[in-house]
Parts: C-alpha cells; sequence; structure tokens
C-alpha cells in the first residue's frame, strides 16, 4: 500500500506480482478506497477483473483497449486497474497504447512473472515498477489472528502447518478447512498458471518434480538430480524438460530459487542452488504423513521474511561452510544463520562456526526456537528467537503487528 501510494499519478505502470490468492486484488480494492477517501470520484476509477466472466470479452488487446479507450475521463486522471492481466492475449500491446495517454495511472496485477520477461518488459523498458506480494507475514498473520503473547508459540505453530494465505487466517480454519483451501489454490496454480502456460500435459511427471522440490527444501539441489531420480523411479524425463518445469514454477511464484555466493572470492556460484517455496501450507499438504524437517521450514519462513523486507537473498558459502542466508540491501549485508535448536553444545558450535570465519563487521544472527537466553551474543554474533526476530521493529519493512503491538508484550 506505501508503494502504491509513493507511486501515484508517476508516469509509470505499477505491475503488482505475486502467487494466486495472497491478496493483490484485495490490496487493490484497498488502494481504491484510499483513492476515494482522498476525493477521486467513481468514475475516474475503472477497476475490472479477467478472470471473472463478465470480461470474459475483453480478453484480446483490441477489445480491453477499446473498452477502456472509451471511459477515459478528460482533463483529469483516470485510474486503471487491471486484475489478472495475463489472461489477456497480447495484453503488452493494450498496456503500452494506454500508458502513453495523458492522465491515464495504470496498474496491473498478473499471478506469472512471464509477463515480465516477455513483450511487456521489451515494449516498456525502464517505464514500469514491479511491486510484488507473497503470503502474509507472521506479523500480518497476527493481525488476522488476534492472537496475544500467550498464544504466540501456538500461532507460529498453525502458521508453519496450516500456511500464510490470507482467507486461511482470516476465517480461522481448522485444519480440515485449511487443506481443502490450500489444495485448491495448489490446483488452480498447477493448472491455470503452470500446465496450460507451459503446455504441459504430463501432469503426473510436474507433480512429481514439484513433491521432490518440497521434500528437498533447503537442500542443495541440480536439474541433474532431479533427472536422475525421476528417471531412476521409472520415469523418463531429460534435463531441458526438468529445466522447463522448473522455470514454470518459478514463473508461478510457486518456488524461489535461490543461488551460492561465495563469501570469500565474493561471486555467484552457478552450482547447487536451493529452492524454498511459497507457503508452507502447500508443502505440508503435498507431503502429508512424511516427516517435517523443523529447520528447512524454519529457513523457509525465514527466506520469505527477508524477501519482504526488501533484501536480496543469497546462499553463503565460506571456505567448505554454508552460511543460510547472506541478505544484501542498501544499507549493506547481514549474515544469518537457522536452527530448530542449539541447546546441543555440538549444534552450537557447528552453527557458529560459518559465522566466525566470515572477517567484517556485517550484522551476524542465529535464530533459533529456543526460548532460554535468546538473545545471546557470541562475539558479535546475536543468537535470537526466530518469532521475536520475525516481529522485530528493528528488523520490520512492512506494516502489521510488532512486538511492542501485542498486549502484555514489552521490547
Amino acid at each position: 500500500m506505501d508503494k502504491l501510494i509513493l507511486w501515484r499519478e508517476k508516469q509509470l505502470i505499477k505491475v503488482v506480482t505475486g502467487v494466486r490468492r495472497c491478496g493483490k486484488s484485495t490490496l487493490l480494492e484497498l488502494y481504491i478506497d484510499y483513492l476515494r477517501a482522498s476525493g477521486v470520484r467513481d468514475e475516474q476509477i475503472i477497476s475490472i477483473n479477467l478472470e471473472k466472466v463478465e470480461y470474459e470479452d475483453l480478453l484480446n488487446h483490441r477489445a480491453l483497449y477499446n473498452y477502456l479507450k472509451k471511459r477515459l475521463c478528460k482533463n483529469q486522471y483516470t485510474y486503471i486497474f487491471i486484475d489478472e492481466v495475463q489472461q489477456c492475449t497480447e495484453f503488452e500491446k493494450a498496456v503500452d497504447s494506454l500508458f502513453i495517454k495523458k492522465k491515464v495511472d495504470l496498474h496491473i496485477t498478473g499471478s506469472n512473472a512471464h509477463m515480465l520477461s516477455g513483450e511487456l518488459a521489451t515494449l516498456l523498458s525502464g517505464r514500469y515498477v514491479e511491486i510484488t506480494m507473497l503470503p502474509l507475514s507472521f506479523g500480518e498473520y497476527i493481525d488476522f489472528t488476534k492472537a496475544g503473547k500467550d498464544g504466540l508459540k501456538t500461532a507460529f505453530n498453525d502458521y508453519l502447518k496450516s500456511g500464510s494465505f490470507p482467507y486461511v487466517a482470516a476465517m480461522k480454519m481448522d485444519d480440515a478447512m485449511a487443506r481443502t483451501y490450500v489444495e485448491g489454490i495448489y490446483n488452480t496454480i498447477l493448472i491455470k498458471d503452470v500446465a496450460n502456460r507451459k503446455q504441459i500435459n504430463d501432469i503426473s511427471v510436474l507433480e512429481d518434480i514439484i513433491k521432490f522440490l518440497c521434500s528437498n527444501i533447503g537442500s542443495p539441489v541440480s536439474i541433474k538430480k532431479i533427472s536422475d531420480t525421476l528417471n531412476s523411479g521409472g520415469r523418463k524425463i531429460s534435463v531441458n524438460t526438468v529445466e522447463t518445469y522448473l522455470r514454470a514454477l518459478c514463473e508461478s511464484f510457486v518456488f524461489y530459487k535461490v543461488s551460492r555466493y561465495d563469501i570469500k572470492g565474493k561471486q555467484l556460484l552457478k552450482t547447487n542452488g536451493k529452492y524454498y517455496i511459497v507457503d508452507t501450507g502447500v508443502r505440508n499438504l503435498l507431503l502429508a504423513g512424511s516427516s517435517a524437517d523443523l529447520g528447512h521450514l524454519l529457513e523457509n519462513i525465514v527466506y520469505l521474511e527477508l524477501l519482504r523486507r526488501g533484501y536480496r537473498v543469497n546462499i553463503g558459502k565460506i571456505m567448505e561452510n554454508e552460511v543460510d542466508f547472506v541478505a544484501a540491501d542498501a544499507r549493506g549485508i547481514t549474515y544469518i544463520q537457522v536452527s530448530a535448536t542449539v541447546l546441543d553444545e555440538n549444534t552450537l558450535r557447528r552453527e557458529l562456526e560459518p559465522l566466525q570465519k566470515i572477517q567484517d563487521n556485517h550484522p551476524k544472527y542465529l535464530l533459533t526456537l529456543d526460548d532460554y537466553n535468546q538473545t545471546a551474543n557470541y562475539d558479535g554474533i546475536r543468537k535470537m528467537n526466530i518469532i521475536d526476530w520475525l516481529l522485530s521493529r528493528s528488523n520490520a519493512r512492512t506494516l502489521g503487528s510488532k512486538l511492542g503491538d501485542i498486549p502484555g508484550y514489552e521490547l
């Protein structure tokens, strides 16, 4: 919302992207409410969702452009909102033609990153700003569920288990309801945003790749390893096909690939990146009955939170050791290790070792679920409880609840 307000009436297209059901449409509705409250009249606002049947006549660029052109206001701003714009064939041409008109403030949303890698990027190079969205942060989840200090642990367990899609939190769904809802989202993404868009006919192979990635969250993964694993199980799939499917899954914001970074050599490494899923509820749905690696689930939560806070994130390599996250922004670099618990001395030593090898003064964190001694300091490495970190004011870049806003909780 802050970004939409910041870019209001600037000569740039506002492109809101994110996985289905993360809240893009609701964000636009809230922004339209803000515009009305600031004095914008209804006739200045045009809002359409191209997935609704009443707009099915607008699914080619000429029809979409003509519909919107007729409704433009003269001598005052017209605010246009096109939801799920990728449903329109050659939408780029309509968007480009609208963009060049005076006093048009254009906003579009999409559930697929491919919309920004094709003709739209070519036509509008340097003329759009992308506003990325994710499902709820834990702070926002607390806002939705109204959990107080005493309920933080339970809320966090639910957040891990049922996931962070806004409707799950808002409706306070039980486990069965949440699974049914998340399964519906997953199936829609699988068919509409991945299979149909990439013309994938073998859905079962695609699902095998998804389950492989879910089983290896936070572990180094290569395309060849996926291909070899599926082939050994009786599937015949080439490395090129696996690469195509992985790209489709990342473009649909289901998975995020994180590259490795040589901290000492200060360069990106091309081999064995890691994949994190957009919502842990989806992972739990697909791997029901299998043992969950809590440490890697926590990594997943921390990775998504770093994205929300505006960081560019890599996996760190320091000699033979690995740092879970190297997070960079305009202020500098932050190093983060994540572990479920470090109460065992050997585990603590193992988790601290990579951070201790880094010879610079950038902030270093060890995040765990341990309650006791949660703010310990080991020669400049700060140990924090992960829930505290997720809700801490000093780290937060987004709106939503923080620890100090929760009744009975003192920073």
